[in-house]
């Protein structure tokens, strides 16, 4: 062993803490972590909040929302579910999460030392009953954040909380969209109702707040393609699982970020994007679908898009006793408050 490299390492860590680090990337992200250079919060303490960051409901009160770059905002809302329900409970499940970030080690960014970012709790509903007035609170609310100049990301719930979204954060010009998912969810109306699971995102090109030229969908696959016309002839551009794989991750990323573009994006996971062997927690599954790795891979590769909002949906904990898919859907979501951080960056 070279003894002068052992002395030189010995001088500089055998009495240092685990919180002494000199890499400016690692230093970043340890400050968030400790205290009094060794001490760091337990996590399994105090109440659980999105990715362990500030609780900060009395944000939605104060009109600058107090500053804050990022809000991440529980939609515990399921009443759009064609079949198994359960997603009301996504946003407690994805909480209670622990130990995501602080670091992103692809990207090198501590997102929470890059942005004023914060759990600002539950869109407040007015009836559990009622999947109308539901999408009426969800917009209201969503467009009270935008409207301060900050970007949400949500966290359901169904898929159909993403067309109240888009009308509060496309209200002011059409974004367009990156959308990993089983399903494309354009389907039409279904026994009287347009605001299911299976079409928020027709309603959203038809509410004219969502491009479909500038919209990508990545990981589509199972029965239902019958009922996705609208995506082929409105221009949004498909992309099917098989394809993931036969195209390769680098090819995809390249063709997402040339249908974005430089635009404002919105970014939408549905977890059943993910095989249910990684994911079983969700409403509905479809066998042959994408690796964790795969997504993290093709998240990381959207550095640089401009990420306006985002949403991270369908977490039914209640069929996975493993807590995999809260865990995957965690993992998500802070990948996309990396992105708003890269995004402020680029």
């Amino acid at each position: 062993m070279d003894q002068a490299k052992l002395a030189a390492l010995r001088a500089r860590y055998l009495d240092a803490t685990g919180g002494d680090i000199d890499d400016p990337d690692f230093a970043k992200a340890a400050a968030q972590q400790f205290s009094e250079s060794d001490r760091r919060k337990w996590p399994f303490a105090d109440p659980a909040t999105f990715l362990d960051l500030p609780f900060r409901p009395e944000a939605a009160t104060l009109p600058d929302f107090g500053g804050l770059d990022v809000a991440l905002i529980g939609v515990p809302m399921d009443l759009g579910v064609t079949n198994r329900a359960g997603a009301r409970h996504g946003p407690r499940a994805v909480r209670a999460v622990e130990r995501i970030g602080p670091y992103e080690h692809v990207l090198r960014i501590t997102p929470a030392a890059e942005l004023k970012a914060a759990d600002i709790g539950d869109v407040p509903f007015r009836s559990r009953f009622s999947l109308e007035s539901c999408h009426e609170d969800i917009e209201a609310f969503f467009a009270t954040v935008v409207k301060a100049g900050v970007v949400p990301l949500a966290v359901g719930g169904d898929h159909s909380i993403s067309r109240a979204t888009l009308r509060a954060v496309g209200a002011g010009r059409p974004v367009g969209m990156i959308h990993i998912d089983a399903h494309c969810d354009t389907g039409g109306v279904y026994e009287g109702s347009k605001f299911h699971h299976g079409g928020p995102f027709r309603q959203a090109v038809l509410d004219g707040v969502l491009d479909p030229a500038r919209t990508i969908q990545i990981g589509i696959r199972g029965g239902a393609e019958y009922l996705w016309e609208f995506s082929y002839v409105s221009g949004m551009t498909v992309i099917h699982a098989e394809e993931v794989a036969q195209l390769g991750i680098p090819a995809v990323i390249a063709r997402a970020r040339e249908v974005a573009g430089d635009g404002p994006t919105y970014l939408s996971f549905d977890v059943d994007s993910l095989d249910p062997g990684f994911a079983p927690g969700t409403g509905t599954p479809e066998m042959g679908g994408l690796t964790p790795r795969e997504v993290l891979a093709l998240l990381r590769g959207l550095a640089g898009v401009n990420v306006v909002g985002g949403d991270v949906v369908e977490v039914a904990p209640q069929y996975d006793p493993t807590s995999n898919t809260a865990q995957c859907a965690a993992q998500v979501l802070f990948e996309l408050l990396c992105l708003v951080a890269a995004g402020r960056r680029a």
